[in-house]
């Protein structure tokens, strides 16, 4: 999944890009490239139509919201200001940070508690069973 979302990076840049990856159990199942509504370098807004048909979906399959993706396009792989205002409409869920700025490919993962405290923590490449890939564009 760490190469799909690299590769939805690259692919997006100059933009940021932004998806979700679905579980269940705590376990990966699903990776959805959503579209950034803004269009931006500086700032991703998920499809407010394509985020209830994704989230519909997630409860018609009884997955959870694991992980949020995007990247960051002039800037290291950390939570912005906006990002942590965000994540209170995703509690519990991984930030998973790509920063494009360079050639590096830099990818960092993160909590982000309900006071704001952000909480790196290591990103582990295992093999997962994921089912599908869905890209939204």
């Amino acid at each position: 999944m760490i190469e799909q979302v690299l590769a939805h990076a690259r692919r997006d840049h100059p933009d940021e890009c932004c998806g979700i990856v679905t579980g269940s159990g705590g376990e990966p199942v699903r990776l959805v490239e959503m579209t950034n509504a803004d269009r931006s370098p500086t700032g991703f807004t998920f499809d407010p139509a394509e985020q209830l048909t994704v989230w519909r979906e997630m409860d018609d399959r009884d997955e959870d919201l694991l992980v949020v993706y995007h990247s960051h396009t002039m800037t290291e792989a950390y939570p912005s200001r906006t990002d942590v205002r965000w994540s209170a409409n995703t509690p519990g869920a991984h930030w998973l940070l790509v920063s494009t700025r360079d050639e590096t490919d830099e990818v960092r993962s993160y909590t982000i508690a309900e006071d704001g405290t952000i909480t790196e923590e290591d990103v582990q490449v295992t093999e997962a069973h994921v089912t599908e890939v869905d890209s939204t564009d």
